[in-house]
């Protein structure tokens, strides 16, 4: 590996590490990405996405050859557990086994030498292998990985909205494929006053979309507007999934998103959610204790 590049490593041992990683620069890197990302979907729909770059189109192979090890490893059916199956392991191994390939046949030959850094944060984003879980950690190892390939220089401004309604619909889709497929466990639910089991950009993104759109929050709740509009709405995604997946009155199982519905504005969910994220995502020991740092997104102190 090139001496500019290194394996990625965790840092945040302990919560004393807490204060450390919050004035690093991999977190004001993550959090400016984060909230540019949600800047440059306001007011779009999945389908405003334009011609996508050849780089785009390269992760969303890549994607899609991630998915279609799901039917290499079907679930294991003499399992008796409700939740993770163990199967998963095997479609995980997979990734590993393949990470650094996939990472060099997606980046231009001057680019390869950092495959094995990238590896680890593609790695980390569909679940926990041992546990058979997966949380709001894995998601922003995704959101690492995203960024990383931009600040490489892979990934180009001109592609931060299909980075949002191209590249992370399909990263979401494909996760819920892995939850529905391996029952896997929720990594540290706060149960009905989370925001959702599995994902919060999603809702945080979808958000943005709506900002300028004659919608207020309520249709969120709407069947017949998600019904309607849900393929061009991260957020309707969102609440479709928890619907296919839970049982009960939606005020019951899901009661912030339920509060949600009742903001009056989209332009306050969305501000909200963003506070929301600092606080309870990148904010929360148990989330960030897994995370790696390198030499692109680095633990040094901003």
């Amino acid at each position: 590996m090139s001496s500019t590049y290194q394996t990625p490593q965790r840092q945040i041992l302990d919560p004393k590490d807490m204060s450390k990683w919050l004035a690093s620069s991999a977190y004001g890197d993550i959090v400016s990405f984060v909230e540019q990302l949600s800047q440059g979907v306001q007011g779009k729909r999945v389908s405003s996405v334009g011609a996508l770059s050849p780089q785009v189109e390269g992760i969303v192979r890549l994607l899609s050859k991630a998915e279609s090890w799901i039917s290499e490893y079907p679930p294991d059916m003499t399992a008796s557990s409700r939740f993770g199956n163990k199967s998963f392991r095997s479609w995980e191994a997979k990734l590993q086994q393949q990470a650094e390939h996939l990472q060099r046949d997606l980046l231009p030959a001057e680019r390869h030498d950092a495959a094995p850094e990238l590896a680890a944060y593609l790695v980390a984003a569909f679940g926990n292998a041992t546990r058979i879980d997966y949380g709001s950690g894995h998601e922003l190892s995704f959101v690492m990985w995203l960024l990383c390939l931009c600040k490489i220089g892979f990934l180009e401004p001109s592609d931060s909205v299909a980075i949002v309604l191209t590249i992370f619909r399909l990263y979401i889709q494909l996760c819920q494929q892995l939850q529905r497929t391996y029952k896997l466990e929720p990594a540290g639910s706060h149960g009905v006053w989370g925001l959702d089991d599995f994902q919060f950009l999603p809702f945080y993104f979808g958000s943005a979309q709506f900002i300028g759109s004659e919608s207020t929050p309520a249709v969120s709740l709407d069947q017949g507007f998600i019904a309607r509009e849900g393929d061009e709405y991260l957020y309707l995604q969102g609440i479709r999934f928890i619907g296919e997946v839970k049982r009960g009155p939606f005020f019951e199982h899901s009661r912030q998103l339920y509060d949600i519905s009742g903001v009056p504005r989209w332009e306050k969910v969305n501000q909200g959610l963003g506070k929301m994220y600092k606080a309870e995502v990148l904010g929360k020991f148990p989330v960030v204790q897994h995370l790696v740092f390198g030499s692109i997104l680095s633990f040094a102190s901003s």
